[in-house]
């Protein structure tokens, strides 16, 4: 049932060589209950690994989450609910919705990472996000927890709604509230069945779609052009290692903002509302001369700044020491701290 001294580098995209003392799968909710209730502390639940980076090996057990079950539910006009084991992995379901012509999700093709992880970044890309289809996340609650006035046990089933996840850009309320207390074991999602809404207008989109003479887009048209252009900068994990973004797109004041533009005028910013912007922590990574930089086998992306790698033999260590030389570097030269996307371990 439980592995002993199990290699983690297969189970997450950086592609560390770290060990964990203990290690199971489990791949259904009852199979999760028994495996959590006999796992020697502490415990990690695993998904995809695609957003962690680890530092050294885990004393622990580590539980890996291979819930895959798929079921569509009930239809109300142009909307179909779905709902979606915590362990698929999120581009496969992307793939498997637009084959059944369901989408909303079409824009978030090739973002590495499982169902289960979705939720709590709130993930998103070219100008859509996971709240903007969530409908609930079906947790199993592992401490003691109060929700809405109401308190659970570990071992109950804990349903959050789209009203109650706090989302924000990168946020939930997984990563506040809820932290360390529930894991998501099924995530339900509504989906368009026809009249989608096409999201083109974001990143270079459009300019991919005109390339391919594409006028009036299919939500599979949206996903092969992001596909495309993903896979045009950004390293494949099982070639290079990496977490994709590693670091959050910073938000600023609108005054911050202007600042910087007086300075940088070909800063790139999207505004958020009438105060506040987004900048591209990229933009601002490469300008401070990070982009292709690499120390042994720890390196920054020499096509997109804000991927940090692994080419091979890097230390989780060592990716993180660069990751804090590459904060210091953007806080001295522009007065911003830019956040990890990633989770450290």
């Amino acid at each position: 049932m439980f592995q002993k001294n199990v290699s983690l580098q297969p189970f997450h995209t950086f592609g560390i060589d770290v060990k964990t003392e203990s290690f199971a799968p489990f791949h259904s909710q009852r199979e999760f209950k028994s495996l959590f209730a006999q796992a020697a502390p502490p415990i990690f639940i695993l998904g995809g690994g695609s957003n962690i980076l680890f530092t050294q090996d885990f004393k622990g057990t580590v539980l890996k989450n291979n819930i895959r079950t798929k079921r569509i539910g009930k239809s109300i006009q142009n909307q179909t609910l779905v709902h979606i084991g915590a362990g698929v992995n999120w581009h496969q379901f992307v793939r498997w919705a637009i084959r059944r012509n369901l989408g909303g999700v079409e824009n978030l093709s090739l973002i590495p990472g499982t169902v289960g992880a979705a939720p709590i970044q709130n993930i998103g890309a070219y100008g859509v996000e996971l709240k903007d289809v969530f409908a609930q996340a079906k947790c199993i609650v592992i401490k003691p927890l109060d929700h809405h006035g109401q308190h659970y046990l570990p071992g109950d089933f804990l349903t959050v709604s789209r009203d109650e996840a706090q989302f924000g850009y990168r946020h939930s309320i997984f990563k506040s509230a809820l932290k360390g207390k529930v894991v998501i074991v099924q995530v339900s999602l509504l989906l368009t069945n026809k009249n989608h809404i096409i999201h083109t207008d974001y990143g270079a989109i459009s300019k991919e779609l005109a390339a391919r003479k594409i006028k009036k887009p299919t939500i599979q048209d949206v996903s092969d052009a992001i596909i495309a252009i993903r896979e045009s900068k950004l390293p494949n994990p099982k070639k290079i290692g990496n977490s994709g973004s590693f670091f959050k797109n910073p938000y600023v004041p609108i005054k911050k903002y202007q600042e910087l533009k007086e300075k940088y005028p070909n800063i790139p910013a999207y505004p958020i509302d009438d105060n506040t912007v987004k900048l591209a922590a990229g933009w601002l990574i490469q300008e401070a001369g990070w982009k292709g930089y690499r120390d042994g086998d720890a390196g920054c992306y020499d096509k997109q700044a804000l991927v940090l790698v692994n080419y091979g033999q890097a230390k989780g260590e060592e990716i993180w020491q660069l990751a804090q030389k590459i904060q210091n570097s953007v806080k001295k030269k522009f007065g911003l701290l830019i956040e990890p996307e990633v989770n450290i371990l």
